[in-house]
């Protein structure tokens, strides 16, 4: 499917300005330009054209508000000045797997003053001697090449994913064993009361049986008392 005929469809009966993501990756340029976008799309944020045979830039429109632009896998080579011009408030760029060679073909991302992430993967470029120091003198404002800053630290998203994760299943077991420990200790409880029940009664049966036992002895008592008397008589 044609690149401009995919956007149509990724419209959905909507405005082009109501329109903040659109990806139309593995669509294809005719004629390795940009087709069917154009300044009406005033909200884009995100835009994704992976693999879809693009060599040139200079038929994107004016994007002011695009801070995300994926262009992986296509025959970039140059051009890259466009962007600047086009969509200066970008923060990330992926250009892996395009045709750049030479540090010059980035240098036009000078320009882009709020770049902050860029990622060359399985460009010829990353082969140079010093790649990364290299690209980090030429372009100070990027704090991350393909995915890490200049200490090798990870970039901060995927960082941020795993802490949730983590924290997600951290927190299942946690109230489970909090639970097991309140049941423990109904219980417990339960049994201690029943023990307790139990024993005022085994109390109260031996209070009882030993009130019996005292009326019987006193009984008898008077039982001989009265024979005695009777043998006194005769």
């Amino acid at each position: 499917m044609d690149m401009k005929k995919r956007i149509t469809l990724e419209l959905r009966n909507r405005s082009p300005a109501e329109i903040v993501e659109l990806v139309v990756d593995n669509s294809r340029s005719a004629d390795g330009e940009v087709e069917g976008l154009t300044d009406a799309f005033t909200e884009l944020e995100f835009l994704s054209m992976v693999n879809v045979g693009l060599s040139s830039l200079s038929k994107l429109p004016s994007l002011p508000k695009l801070r995300k632009l994926e262009l992986s896998d296509n025959n970039l080579s140059g051009s890259l000045e466009t962007l600047a011009e086009k969509c200066p408030n970008l923060t990330y760029l992926n250009l892996s797997g395009n045709k750049i060679k030479e540090l010059s073909n980035v240098e036009a991302l000078q320009n882009l003053k709020s770049l902050q992430s860029l990622d060359l993967f399985n460009c010829e470029i990353t082969s140079l001697e010093d790649y990364r120091e290299s690209v980090f003198e030429l372009l100070p404002q990027v704090t991350y090449l393909d995915g890490f800053d200049q200490e090798d630290n990870e970039a901060p998203d995927s960082e941020a994913d795993d802490e949730d994760e983590n924290g997600e299943e951290g927190a299942g077991p946690t109230g489970d064993y909090e639970d097991e420990d309140d049941e423990e200790e109904d219980e417990d409880g339960s049994e201690g009361g029943e023990e307790e029940y139990d024993d005022e009664d085994d109390y109260a049966e031996e209070e009882e049986q030993a009130g019996d036992q005292g009326q019987k002895r006193k009984r008898d008592v008077d039982d001989e008392g009265e024979e005695d008397d009777d043998d006194e008589d005769d």
